[in-house]
């Protein structure tokens, strides 16, 4: 069932935390590069400006190895994970 959370940081480009979990959210079917590598400075910021600090709706369809939510993010009815697939490495 989808949540409304807020968003408190963002860690990469596919990756968040919310102020009501204790482990990060991961965007489903979402691959930015990773930190350090070419392209993910730009998709950290993009994320970034598009949902920190807001009211996000959470849809987990998954967990990953690591325990995260795996899961489709709206913000303002639009889908964060279409929106970060152009960063796609």
């Amino acid at each position: 069932m989808p949540r409304r959370e807020t968003v408190t940081q963002v860690i990469d480009g596919d990756t968040f935390k919310t102020a009501s979990r204790k482990r990060p959210v991961r965007l489903a079917d979402v691959d930015t590069p990773e930190v350090g590598t070419r392209g993910a400075a730009q998709a950290t910021a993009a994320l970034k400006k598009l949902i920190l600090n807001k009211a996000v709706v959470v849809d987990t369809q998954a967990r990953d190895v690591y325990g995260r939510a795996v899961a489709k993010v709206k913000v303002d009815g639009k889908s964060v994970n279409r929106v970060m697939k152009r960063f796609e490495r």
